[in-house]
């Protein structure tokens, strides 16, 4: 996915700011700056359901073809819907439900009843008709490689809906109000952890006036902590995403 350079620049000047520089010298290379950002979004995308949005994509399904590859920004399939009812038999539409309450005309007008029964019963009759006739399209999804393999051959060309979750942009996470804070606090984390990592390879160096200590191993401290409290905040939802629900059983 095409990096936004302009909305991670702004991120990595303020964490340039929180750690002194313009004041006193940063050994940080640009590409330490982009690793700590790659490092907070990759984190953020692996705890947080505030990462990921929900969508649908229509597909067209071919004849004997049983693997498909979606987009790259897909990353879960949950579950493949169908138009019509059928085994993908042919090519035309068996019965849409649509279609099925336009034709119930009685269904929209007053002091009838019998149309919302009508429809629910339709929408139960189709419920059952999948458990019993198998109906619904079973697959295996590869997050990995995109790959999209039906359990069943196809005899038709059809269209069909998915039900998939999507990463969101990594602007948009950089710029969300749930999430921008605790990214920039993430990467000020792993900033401080480099610098840490670099500056404890010496305890000290020669000075005008003596030793010079460098503050290493405070610094890797200091961003362990912060890391640490950074991630628990994640299961207080601090992020935005959904409290976890009820569990009976």
């Amino acid at each position: 996915m095409a990096k936004n350079t302009k909305i991670r620049n702004n991120v990595i000047k303020e964490v340039r700011l929180l750690l002194g520089d313009g004041m006193v010298d940063i050994e940080l290379d640009p590409d330490h700056y982009d690793l700590a950002v790659d490092v907070a979004l990759s984190k953020i995308r692996q705890r947080s359901e505030n990462a990921v949005e929900e969508d649908f994509y229509s597909i067209e399904l071919k004849k004997d073809v049983d693997e498909y590859t979606l987009p790259a920004e897909i990353i879960e399939v949950k579950q493949v819907w169908h138009r019509s009812f059928g085994h993908g038999i042919s090519g035309g539409v068996d019965m849409d439900p649509f279609e099925l309450a336009y034709a119930n005309s009685y269904f929209f007008l007053n002091n009838h009843i019998g149309g919302i029964a009508t429809f629910d019963a339709f929408a139960q009759y189709r419920e059952a008709l999948n458990r019993v006739a198998a109906t619904d399209i079973q697959f295996i999804w590869n997050p990995s490689t995109k790959k999209l393999k039906l359990l069943r051959r196809m005899r038709a060309d059809e269209m069909v809906l998915i039900h998939v979750h999507l990463e969101r942009p990594e602007e948009q996470l950089l710029e969300d109000p749930y999430l921008k804070s605790w990214m920039r606090d993430y990467t000020l984390a792993y900033c401080k952890k480099m610098l840490g990592e670099a500056r404890s390879k010496f305890s000290s160096l020669p000075g005008a006036q003596g030793g010079v200590t460098l503050n290493g191993a405070e610094m890797k401290n200091e961003a362990d902590v912060l890391i640490d409290k950074l991630e628990s905040e994640l299961q207080t939802y601090v992020d935005g995403s959904a409290p976890l629900g009820f569990v009976i059983g």
